[in-house]
């Protein structure tokens, strides 16, 4: 379970004072990303949440979820995605993170295909022990950017859309001033950059289906 800490325990007290009471103390940041290591990749998105796992997995600031009296600190990861169900809708469908790639896309496609036929959630161990990391990719469309995308949970959330003719993706990521400042989110799509270029040549080709 995650451990709570008071903001003077963590390096964040100064920031959680000045954003705790803010009315919108969720921050904005997009980049335009290179993917065109994934474009050879058959589960283009299940590559994409991988690299955000792993991008966030270098950042200490996102193990620390800011609550409202402190912060929650976690010792592991996961991402959240949306699902299109077979019966025309949509649910969540969280997915552990881990650092093996093809572990991480056995538990992401079981995981999917099982929310898409159910229409709900599957449940996973551990759930609760994870800090979880937003997305949702609307492919249907080319996106510049997505902003104030509100929500009740402080966790960061990243969105983008359908990737554009050169093989570049805006991705919008919203996090919590409290947890991290503009440097460590700067820092965060740096290595995401970086992460999604390591598909070009270090990572198995698996299946043939996009998902």
């Amino acid at each position: 379970m995650p451990r709570f800490l008071l903001p003077g325990q963590t390096a964040r007290a100064t920031a959680f004072s000045l954003w705790k009471d803010s009315a919108m103390p969720m921050v904005t940041l997009t980049k335009t990303f290179d993917v065109s290591a994934l474009q050879d990749q058959p589960h283009v998105n299940a590559c994409l949440v991988w690299a955000i796992g792993q991008a966030a997995s270098r950042i200490p600031e996102f193990y620390l979820l800011p609550e409202s009296d402190g912060f929650f600190a976690y010792e592991r990861l996961a991402v959240n995605v949306i699902v299109k169900t077979e019966s025309g809708g949509i649910c969540d469908c969280l997915i552990p993170w881990k650092p093996d790639f093809t572990a991480f896309l056995q538990d992401y496609l079981r995981l999917t295909r099982r929310a898409a036929t159910s229409g709900e959630c599957p449940g996973i161990e551990g759930a609760d022990d994870c800090m979880v990391i937003g997305t949702s990719a609307l492919t249907v469309t080319e996106l510049d950017s997505a902003v104030n995308a509100c929500s009740p949970w402080p966790n960061p959330y990243l969105i983008w859309g359908r990737i554009r003719t050169d093989a570049t993706l805006p991705v919008s990521f919203q996090f919590h001033h409290a947890q991290m400042d503009g440097y460590e989110a700067a820092a965060f799509l740096e290595t995401l950059q970086q992460s999604i270029g390591s598909f070009g040549h270090l990572h198995t080709r698996h299946g043939s289906s996009i998902i």
